[in-house]
């Protein structure tokens, strides 16, 4: 491991320790958080209400010196309430722009299947290339410029599916889940008299972030790598249990992902393992099951773990 990785190491255990001193007992969804944010993603967290998501979400930002700001989706939510709108200056008689919430380091999208899929619809652009278009005029957005959006599960009262091309955007979907009873514990004692994000204190800047980012780019994938994960994305598009399989756009999003999960773990190169690891937070939102697995309920997450142990691993060199 060279001094760049070990660097990028130090800076985001930093930012998982303060992040755990709110979620508690989750360290594997705090990783993966960590791994779309240095691989320049979006984070889709679905789940029951009351488990942490928006929790999660905010302690992300704020473990970040950087601009935060957040999006409550409802159904009466418009999309120039998302990306701003051109407004009559009376005094100088011009129109004026003024930019919404998506002009920010970190937008939290709270509950975002909530609004309307015509909502939903204004972060595709920003999300894919960030920048933001508005009565013909297109405006870049800073970096890191990442989404990281909650969702409560579709069959529940008031929610709307999001849209394929939606889903595609987002870099990697994971659920908090229940915490484990000593974990429950001690929220009880953390959380109980007020809230730890009070507390809670930037340890990293936005040029840290953009130095860590540069460096994973740098992440060695052997030829053998970048084919066992075609290969995978592959399978998907050929599973009689899926009428979707996954995009073009999976495949880079995985590839980049498992580049920063390999410096997560301390490494400058990336293993197998770090490819089936994130196979299904990476894939599993992006496909559809066919009927016949409707029928049998097999979920697109089982599709994905079925696919990985049957794919032929490959060599890392």
């Amino acid at each position: 491991m060279d001094g760049d990785t070990l660097a990028v190491l130090e800076t985001a255990d930093r930012i998982r320790s303060t992040i755990e001193t709110v979620i508690e007992g989750k360290s594997g969804v705090v990783r993966i958080a960590l791994t779309v944010l240095l691989a320049e993603g979006h984070l889709l967290i679905e789940d029951i209400p009351g488990v942490g998501k928006t929790m999660l979400a905010k302690a992300l930002g704020r473990a970040i010196d950087c601009s935060v700001t957040r999006i409550q989706f409802t159904p009466d939510l418009l999309p120039s309430d998302i990306t701003g709108v051109n407004a009559y200056h009376q005094r100088s008689g011009e129109f004026e722009f003024k930019p919404g919430p998506v002009f920010a380091n970190v937008v939290v999208g709270d509950e975002i299947n909530r609004a309307s899929p015509k909502t939903q619809s204004a972060l595709l652009e920003c999300m894919e290339e960030g920048q933001v278009s508005v009565d013909g005029a297109t405006r870049e957005l800073e970096r890191p410029f990442m989404v990281v959006a909650t969702q409560n599960p579709i069959d529940m009262e008031g929610t709307y599916p999001l849209p394929e091309a939606q889903r595609d955007r987002f870099m990697a979907r994971i659920a908090v889940g229940y915490p484990q009873p000593q974990a429950e514990l001690d929220m009880i004692n953390s959380h109980g008299a007020r809230s730890p994000l009070e507390e809670l204190r930037p340890v990293a800047t936005v040029a840290d972030v953009r130095t860590m980012v540069e460096q994973v780019r740098s992440i060695h994938v052997a030829p053998a790598i970048q084919r066992y994960a075609v290969d995978l994305i592959s399978a998907t598009r050929t599973s009689p249990a899926l009428r979707l399989g996954a995009s073009p756009r999976a495949t880079l999003h995985l590839v980049r992902a498992a580049r920063a999960y390999a410096a997560l773990h301390s490494r400058d190169y990336v293993l197998p393992d770090d490819v089936q690891d994130l196979a299904v937070p990476i894939l599993a939102h992006r496909l559809l099951p066919s009927p016949e697995a409707q029928m049998e309920q097999r979920s697109p997450e089982q599709v994905v773990s079925e696919l990985v142990a049957r794919l032929p691993v490959a060599n890392r060199r």
